[in-house]
């Protein structure tokens, strides 16, 4: 867990679906575009993102990300800022290969593709980004990507295990001396 976030909460939205995404292929730093799923998919988030007190969006770069976040902020209509270290992991020589047991070595420290960040590695970045990100006024709505989130589920002390679901808001509370996560919507 990280001792370095303010103990505030936030939304979570991993980007809509991409043509990598729908045909199970890793996209790491290959900075691709929604597809039409994907569109849909943001645009069907963001009746569940009104009226709840979001501030402010907060986004990776990417492209995929960029554009879940302006298609949901059609409806909330707020200042949009760009985290760098929200950014996708890089993945090296497996970007634009099928996601298979290298991911769970990758994961679990014991394997790193060629020219990729550790999973350790994810997870500082990851880390320092948010505390910066949980600084700002909130609650803030944070759109980035599922490697992004497994490194913070293990940093609330939730389990990182299983995907992050395309373009499904998720509510992150502290919560005792842990986190909670709710999917909405």
């Amino acid at each position: 867990m990280s001792a370095g976030w303010p103990s505030v909460p936030f939304w979570f939205l991993r980007h809509g679906e991409t043509d990598y995404n729908a045909r199970g292929l890793s996209q790491g730093a290959l900075d691709v575009e929604l597809n039409e799923t994907g569109r849909a998919q943001a645009r069907a988030a963001a009746p569940a993102l009104v009226g709840r007190g979001i501030v402010s969006i907060v986004c990776s770069p990417m492209l995929r990300t960029r554009e879940t976040a302006a298609i949901v902020n059609e409806r909330l209509g707020l200042p949009i800022s760009y985290e760098p270290g929200l950014r996708e992991v890089i993945f090296g020589g497996q970007e634009g290969k099928p996601l298979g047991a290298w991911f769970l070595e990758w994961m679990e420290g014991r394997f790193t593709p060629e020219n990729a960040e550790s999973f350790a590695e994810l997870t500082a970045r990851a880390d320092a980004a948010m505390a910066r990100v949980l600084a700002l006024p909130g609650p803030v709505l944070i759109v980035s990507h599922g490697g992004i989130f497994r490194a913070l589920r293990g940093l609330m002390g939730v389990d990182n295990h299983g995907l992050t679901p395309n373009a499904q808001p998720l509510y992150c509370a502290p919560e005792g001396a842990g986190w909670r996560v709710d999917l909405q919507g």
